[in-house]
Parts: C-alpha cells; structure tokens; sequence
C-alpha cells in the first residue's frame, strides 16, 4: 500500500495529547491556586507566600511530562517506521512482481528511530523550560493585575484575575517562535515536530524497502484541497534516490526482462521532500511506480480548497481555545460564557464542511485533559 504522512498521524497525536493535557494541569493548577481565598483581604499575601509551593508542583508536572513523552516518541517512530515497512511489502505483494521476498526482510530499525527521536527530543526540550517559566510569570502577572484594579476603581479583584488568567488560557503555554516570528501554541508545535518526524520515519522505512526489492521508482498521488508546495509533484514519477532535477532515464521493465522504457522523472524524492512535499498534515501518497506496468492517474477535482481547509482549522483552534477558557473560568458565569464561543465556533465547522464537503475532523476540536 501507498505511504503518507497522514499513516502515523495518529501516532504523532497521542504524543501531542500528553503535552496538551500537561497544559490543561498547568491551568488547572494555577487558576485552583489563584481562586482559593480570592475575596480575603490579604489574598495578595498569601498568593505571593505560595510561590514556591505552586512552582514546587508545575515542577512536577513537567518532569513526569518529560520521562513520559521521551517514551512515547521512541515508541511512535518505532511504529511508524514499522507501518513503513509493513506498507512497502502489501504493496509489493499486491502487484505481484516477484519481488516481496526481498522485501520481506525486516530492515534495522533503531538507527533510524533513535536519530530521529535524538531530533524531537532536542526540539522540544527547550519547550519544558518555557512551561515552567510562562506559568510563573502568569501566576505573578494575574496578582499584579488583580490587586491594582480595586485601587483604580476599574475591576474587582475576581474580575482584574479572571481577565488576567483568560488571557493566559487563550494563548497558551508558547511552545516555539519560527523564523518567521510567529509564536506556536504548545500542542500544535509539538504535533507538527511529531508529524514531520513519524512522516519521515514512515516514509524512509517505505522507500528503504522498495530499495531492498530493487524498486528505483516511485510516484505522487493527487491529494484534494493540495497546498501551493505539493501542487509541483503531484502525479509525477520521481527516482527513489539520486540526483535532482528532471530528466528522462532508461530503465528496465516492471515485468518484463531485459526490455527497456523510457520514464520521465520529475526529480527525486528527496528533492520533492525538501521542497515541501510529505509536510506535516500533507495528505499526498508514493507508491511504487514499475516502468511499462504503472500508469500515471487522471487528475481528480477537488472537494474544496486549501484555503477552505486553512479555515477550518482556524476554526478547530478557536474551539479549543475557548474550550481552554472554559477550563480557566473562576465561576460559572465566564464558564457560560465561553461554552458559548465553543458552539458558535462549532456551528461555523458544520456550515463550512457541509457547504465544501470537507471532513470534520472532531478529534481536532477537542483538548485532553490531565487524568
């Protein structure tokens, strides 16, 4: 069968799941800390004695976090390089060729897991430092701002700490600034290191075992709503490994001996990959693709298009977003009111996906709680 990015996503997911439900505790912490005693007239004091207790604690949250998601990426590229490899031998063996047995031979696998997984971790080490950070300052920042309001007549104190705290729970904990200057949320800067890193894991396992069967080719399937990136490759034949650059080669027949065929490649399958193509959430496939046998599909309109799905995962962070500041509420009152965002938002991704088509992708729209 085919492989994709999209095979380990779920994969990368559960990995991202420990991290968000690391943020969920981080808030459940701080706004359990800050709304205990708040309407005392020396809460400020006492909230300011706490802090060492309340870093004691996020301390500990983050470290279990670290021992648990060093596990779990080893074991998600472990998995997905073996979904790689299992999806290289059903496709050989599906096309009958003669060259499963090859195949079939497991290839070594922690080189490649243990390289890439060195990679997340180093990535993503620096985020753990942020956690504990950010969650202080925003702890400190929540009682500057509740106990200056009452003396400028401007908020209550449970008012200045709620719109505090609010502010904090929208954004989250800021995992990444990209080159660009944009700030990643926590989950989904994780998620998108996960995926590039299972895609790479799974996409490598499946080209080695073509590689170990003789298969030199391979081509791109055509995959709805494509991203300007991936527009360039898609339909076309690239050369397993090698030079880059389009040319025409000479090859042998898929299936029969001796007899040559002239294919027209595109470039290689590294080149594609370092021009965007097999990018976190990239929903394009390769395939073995056998000179004289394999034949180049007919394009296929599209569902909607990129920028519909762009919108709906707009759509899928604002719903999280409010269902973070549903978490944060300090009574039931902002609690109500942020429930609401939620549906709204929710009502804006049916509408979208009924008038597209689009899927919905529910798993998206919802956070994992600590447990």
């Amino acid at each position: 069968m085919p492989v994709s990015p999209d095979m380990a996503e779920d994969l990368a997911s559960a990995v991202a799941d420990l991290y968000e439900a690391a943020e969920g505790e981080l808030i459940g912490r701080i706004r359990r800390a800050l709304a205990e005693g708040i309407d005392s007239p020396v809460w400020v004091e006492l909230k300011l004695a706490a802090v060492g207790n309340l870093q004691a604690a996020i301390e500990e949250v983050i470290a279990a976090l670290q021992l648990d998601a060093s596990g779990a990426v080893h074991q998600a590229l472990a998995e997905a390089y073996d979904r790689g490899q299992q999806a290289a031998v059903a496709e050989l063996g599906a096309l009958g060729v003669g060259q499963t047995a090859a195949a079939v031979v497991a290839l070594p696998t922690a080189p490649v897991v243990d390289r890439l997984a060195q990679a997340v971790i180093a990535d993503t080490g620096p985020v753990h430092l942020r956690m504990l950070r950010q969650a202080m300052d925003v702890y400190r920042e929540v009682i500057a701002r509740a106990a200056a309001a009452p003396v400028l007549g401007v908020q209550t104190r449970r008012q200045a700490a709620q719109s505090a705290f609010d502010a904090f729970a929208d954004r989250g904990v800021r995992g990444f600034v990209d080159s660009r200057g944009r700030s990643w949320e926590l989950r989904s800067y994780v998620e998108m290191a996960m995926r590039s890193a299972t895609a790479r894991a799974a996409v490598e396992a499946h080209s080695d075992r073509l590689g170990a069967a003789g298969v030199e080719l391979v081509i791109v399937s055509q995959a709805p709503e494509e991203c300007p990136l991936c527009r360039p490759w898609e339909r076309k034949v690239l050369a397993r490994t090698g030079a880059p650059g389009a040319r025409e080669v000479q090859v042998e027949h898929g299936i029969e001996d001796g007899q040559m065929v002239t294919v027209r490649v595109a470039g290689s399958l590294d080149e594609a990959r370092s021009a965007g193509l097999m990018h976190p959430n990239c929903r394009h496939t390769v395939s073995a693709f056998l000179p004289g046998v394999s034949r180049i599909p007919s394009p296929q309109p599209s569902r909607g298009t990129y920028e519909d799905t762009q919108q709906q995962r707009y759509y899928e962070r604002q719903i999280r977003k409010w269902k973070r500041r549903t978490e944060a509420a300090m009574d039931e009152q902002a609690a109500k009111a942020a429930r609401a965002r939620v549906r709204a938002y929710q009502a804006r991704i049916r509408e979208l996906t009924g008038e597209t088509g689009l899927p919905r992708k529910r798993h998206r729209e919802q956070l994992t709680t600590a447990r």
